[in-house]
């Protein structure tokens, strides 16, 4: 990568001098690993005039650092890191479940809630756990999606979702991911995981934020 001076910020200029957007499709990087989410996000945002493009297909691109503050924080180092490895407008998103009788949390623990490498059924297992003596009427939760859109030039801009449910008993579903087996949204009598993913993705915390990014980089296009 190559760094250049433009007034006062830095600017990357692109690996790949190719990746870059032309008159008819808007190209964006997709800043995660977790290739479900890669997935979701790519299911969401798919349009004719905007070009996908995942962050681990660069050569040598780097890993992300998170931090621990907040979904916010996470979802800006995701989309500024690729944002300045590539040259390219980027995104990255972090979401958190928000639990209201544990206080919020997990919070922006979420996808590390039974530690650093626990997976998927580890941290719903604990959360379940943890959840065992509560009633129905008192397992109010919340699905708290944030994504980060960063620029060439340094310009950024956050986008929000939310989805409202309560967290059932037991794990329910194969279609989603993450906590979606035990998360029942608000209206509804199955869990995200037993929604087909058209629904999930309409009534999803990630689904709201990346449409409000979606219309966003379509006035940018239209604009360009």
């Amino acid at each position: 990568m190559r760094l250049e001076k433009t007034g006062a910020c830095i600017a990357a200029t692109p690996l790949y001098p190719e990746a870059s957007m032309n008159e008819d499709r808007f190209r964006l990087v997709i800043s995660t690993s977790n290739q479900d989410k890669l997935r979701e996000v790519t299911e969401i945002l798919s349009a004719s005039w905007l070009e996908l493009v995942p962050f681990s297909s660069f050569s040598g691109a780097p890993a992300p650092k998170e931090g621990s503050f907040s979904l916010e924080e996470n979802a800006l180092i995701k989309a500024r890191t690729a944002r300045d490895f590539t040259g390219l407008p980027s995104v990255g998103d972090d979401t958190g479940l928000e639990v209201d009788i544990l206080d919020g949390k997990p919070g922006v623990f979420s996808s590390r809630y039974a530690g650093e490498k626990a997976s998927y059924a580890d941290n719903v297992s604990k959360l379940l756990d943890v959840l065992q003596s509560i009633p129905r009427q008192e397992r109010a939760a919340r699905f708290k999606c944030v994504v980060a859109l960063a620029l060439p030039g340094g310009k950024e801009k956050l986008f929000r979702g939310y989805c409202w449910g309560h967290l059932c008993f037991e794990p329910k579903g194969d279609n989603g991911f993450g906590y979606d087996p035990v998360f029942v949204p608000n209206g509804k009598k199955s869990t995200l995981a037993q929604l087909s993913p058209s629904l999930k993705n309409k009534l999803s915390h990630r689904g709201k934020a990346l449409r409000s990014l979606k219309r966003h980089l379509r006035k940018m296009h239209e604009a360009s």
